[in-house]
């Protein structure tokens, strides 16, 4: 089984603009070692047999039925507002350019 160099850790940081030290470096080398080793432990494993699955427990979505009530008055929503323009609320700009 072939092992994480550190080449590899460079070139994984690079992509995630990580700026790790080279003793952080060597610490994640090794634990993606180890990872792989599990990896490798469970390809091992014999499947045969063995129905795929999603999910180790039976799921299911659990959904509330989508029917239309009565909602507020726009004029009464727009009363708590700080500030609204055309019954519409106006906040700052909270997205960096």
């Amino acid at each position: 089984m072939p092992d994480v160099t550190l080449d590899d850790v460079r070139h994984v940081c690079r992509l995630a603009r990580l700026d790790l030290s080279t003793s952080e470096m060597e610490r994640v080398r090794g634990e993606l070692n180890r990872i792989m080793a599990h990896f490798h432990e469970l390809q091992a494993l014999d499947t045969e047999g063995v129905p795929t699955t999603s999910h180790a427990i039976p799921m299911s979505n659990v959904y509330r039925e989508d029917i239309p009530g009565v909602s507020l008055p726009v004029e009464k929503v727009i009363q708590n507002a700080p500030d609204s323009v055309e019954g519409f609320f106006r906040t700052s700009l909270f997205v960096e350019e």
